[in-house]
């Protein structure tokens, strides 16, 4: 019973700094504008994250709709930063 207990709680702990450590969303800024292929308008952003790295987020349907990566429709949200938060996790 009480290894049972010290195991359920080093997991929770081991979770809980994992977490903490996960990179996260610092800055988010404008890139280039541009038209697809079908002539849907998007624009690209990049999202620098708190580890250092930089990734691409696009924004379609006059940002009603993000995407990680540039010119993607994969990893999509409603929300900016919902998506760089994804992004970042990726990074």
């Amino acid at each position: 019973m009480k290894t049972t207990i010290i195991t359920v709680v080093t997991t929770a702990l081991l979770t809980v700094s994992v977490s903490a450590l996960a990179a996260k969303p610092v800055k988010i800024s404008p890139g280039a504008k541009g038209v697809a292929a079908d002539g849907s308008k998007f624009r690209n952003y990049m999202v620098s994250c708190s580890n250092g790295k930089k990734q691409s987020l696009t924004s379609w349907k006059n940002g009603k709709q993000w995407c990680v990566g540039a010119e993607s429709q994969r990893d999509c949200t409603k929300k900016q930063i919902k998506a760089a938060k994804t992004a970042c996790k990726l990074a």
